[in-house]
């Protein structure tokens, strides 16, 4: 894969330009100046496109989202910044959308990773996840919080999820702060299980979680194999106009308690684009968990923005 030879204060220069200079102060320039160049791999962007004969099931006409978002869309934000990989995940119902991104991934080698979009309590999954997980890319499904709490106490549901262990695979889950205690339930039955919660468990705004919220990360965070995505910070305040607040303190209550409760090894990076457009460009996005993260040491950081993702998605080099 062929990458721009950007120095380490052009990229930060880029990434904590005029428009975000509130989120590096001169101390913390001078510590981020010497902690060298860092892969970033971006777990969580969604690509569809609406012009398709079949459009797409999700976003919605006449919505921000409603336009068609490809891997160039993305490079040309990310590449500025020192990103050139990425995990796409679902963000379709439709099994065939499956097929679309594994196809779209053979085109595009920034694509290392894809989440896709099975249902475990269904008959056919077995025979559809045989399918698709023989291409190397897809590396494990999502699921949303609802299906997630109701399957959680079927046992076609949780026999469907084994066979992801058995095929070395991850589960994704997005939703509210209640889709926690069903984590905390199926880290329970099924140990072996690597969960990725996406988007800090759903926090909302991340200067006021709420106590259910506190209690759900404490209760899935005690099983060694759940990580959780820090994605979605900029989407909860704001209103969804874009503005949401640029300094990072802003969203400490949150990222001070995802940090205690799952340390350092089990916090993956993810800019959840171009859904996060919603609430901050994706500079500032990045800019806000970069400032953070190499707050706590080089270490962190490195396994905050590759390590660790690479560890629970498992995904192949394809440069």
């Amino acid at each position: 894969m062929k990458r721009k030879n950007h120095s380490r204060r052009q990229v930060m220069g880029t990434l904590l330009g005029a428009t975000t200079a509130t989120l590096m102060p001169p101390a913390f320039a001078q510590e981020a100046d010497s902690l060298g160049e860092m892969e970033i791999v971006d777990t969580h962007t969604h690509f569809f496109d609406p012009t398709r004969p079949q459009g797409v099931p999700w976003p919605q006409p006449g919505t921000q989202l409603y336009r068609k978002v490809m891997p160039s869309d993305w490079k040309a934000l990310a590449n500025p910044l020192g990103i050139y990989q990425t995990v796409v995940v679902e963000a379709s119902k439709w099994v065939e959308d499956n097929q679309w991104i594994l196809e779209l991934a053979e085109r595009e080698k920034s694509i290392v990773g894809f989440v896709g979009n099975l249902d475990p309590g269904t008959p056919e999954f077995g025979d559809q996840l045989k399918r698709f997980a023989a291409n190397p890319v897809f590396r494990g499904i999502r699921v949303g919080g609802s299906r997630l709490i109701k399957g959680v106490e079927e046992p076609e549901f949780v026999a469907g999820i084994k066979r992801l262990v058995d095929r070395d695979l991850s589960l994704d889950v997005n939703g509210g702060p209640d889709l926690l205690m069903a984590v905390d339930k199926l880290a329970v039955k099924v140990p072996e299980l690597r969960i990725v919660v996406d988007h800090v468990g759903g926090a909302g705004d991340a200067a006021k979680p709420s106590s259910a919220w506190k209690e759900g990360i404490k209760a899935s965070a005690r099983h060694p194999k759940v990580w959780c995505k820090v994605s979605g910070l900029v989407e909860g305040p704001g209103g969804g106009k874009g503005n949401a607040p640029k300094d990072a303190g802003y969203y400490a209550p949150v990222l001070d308690m995802v940090w205690h409760a799952f340390g350092e090894d089990r916090l993956v990076f993810g800019s959840n684009w171009p859904v996060s457009d919603r609430g901050a460009l994706f500079d500032v996005v990045v800019g806000l968990v970069r400032q953070y993260f190499e707050g706590k040491g080089k270490t962190a950081a490195r396994k905050y923005f590759s390590d660790n993702g690479k560890a629970v998605y498992k995904w192949i080099d394809r440069s």
